[in-house]
């Protein structure tokens, strides 16, 4: 039988930096469709502090939409991508089964059941909400080429550069680096697995480099450290800010190669065999490992959203990954 419809309770952006719980219908799924009550979701403390904050630019209207956005930018709209839940009207082989859906922050909802990724049951649902960010790492790291052996430098400790981290130092004999200006970032990169260091530190003649930081100082560092002929990959995105890039001083001598990354689209050197449910599943199956618990920063509860993202957009503090709690 299918369940009978049911108001559900999702998180808005109102306005620009302002953010509210709306209580909306939730309809009868339809056949091919399933019902997910959510566990958890998270904060993708980067791309969503620009979109709370209104700093979408038009241009990129179209290309930023979120798969199951509602509203249009700058606002009211109702974003997100991280988040696990249980579903709870399927087939009958879905149903009790965790799931990943790059859905906004709401409560229930109801979406095709080719739209969900199965969680491993050797992944804790808990952790699983870092699958879009470990997605993203992944992408990062196919379209920086790494290599075995190769000085990997990564600039940026957030949840993107962590992960990016942590993957390039499980590719066999790299030294990477991991470089941020909070120092607080460096029991987390030994954790992980790699060294540390702060921006006047960080080693040179690096032969990628990937930058995540999302600031101007770091992109700078990361032209900097970058060895002759080496690749810079860039992960943060900036919305609607002007970031100079130091394109004088050594950059044509050292003929460095300054690249984009983007999730959107698999990297090109595994798209004729990749899709993004194949990289999804991918990077669900890597988040059996216990150590990227230490990711996850903080937690607040559903009602408290609101609150929690006006703080973290404006004074993000240690945070690198925070979830948010259902009922």
């Amino acid at each position: 039988m299918l369940p009978v419809s049911e108001p559900v309770r999702a998180f808005w952006i109102a306005a620009p930096g302002r953010g509210e719980i709306r209580s909306q219908p939730l309809s009868a799924p339809s056949s091919g469709d399933v019902v997910v009550r959510t566990l958890y979701s998270a904060i993708s403390r980067g791309t969503e502090s620009l979109v709370f904050e209104g700093r979408v630019p038009p241009s990129e209207f179209t290309r930023m939409r979120a798969p199951f956005q509602e509203g249009d930018f700058p606002a009211p709209v109702k974003y997100g991508y991280a988040s696990v839940g249980e579903i709870e009207h399927g087939s009958r082989d879905l149903e009790g089964r965790h799931a990943f859906v790059l859905y906004p922050h709401q409560t229930k909802y109801v979406v095709p059941a080719e739209a969900i990724h199965l969680i491993p049951s050797s992944v804790p649902p808990a952790r699983a909400v870092l699958a879009a960010n470990l997605e993203t790492a992944v992408n990062g790291v196919w379209d920086a080429a790494i290599k075995p052996g190769d000085r990997v430098v990564v600039i940026g400790g957030g949840a993107v550069g962590c992960l990016a981290a942590w993957l390039a130092a499980k590719i066999p004999g790299c030294e990477v680096e991991l470089v941020d200006v909070n120092p607080k970032r460096e029991a987390i990169a030994r954790q992980l697995g790699v060294s540390f260091a702060g921006p006047m530190v960080a080693r040179g003649d690096a032969d990628v480099v990937l930058h995540a930081s999302g600031s101007a100082d770091g992109l700078a560092t990361a032209m900097l450290v970058a060895g002759f002929e080496a690749t810079v990959v860039e992960l943060s995105w900036y919305g609607n800010k002007e970031v100079p890039v130091l394109l004088g001083g050594g950059f044509h001598a050292r003929r460095l190669t300054l690249k984009s990354s983007q999730v959107g689209h698999v990297a090109a050197s595994q798209r004729a065999r990749w899709d993004t449910r194949r990289r999804m599943a991918f990077a669900l199956s890597l988040l059996v490992h216990d150590e990227l618990d230490v990711l996850v920063t903080g937690e607040s509860a559903f009602d408290d959203l609101p609150s929690a993202m006006a703080r973290l957009a404006s004074s993000p503090g240690d945070t690198i990954c925070h979830r948010i709690k259902y009922e």
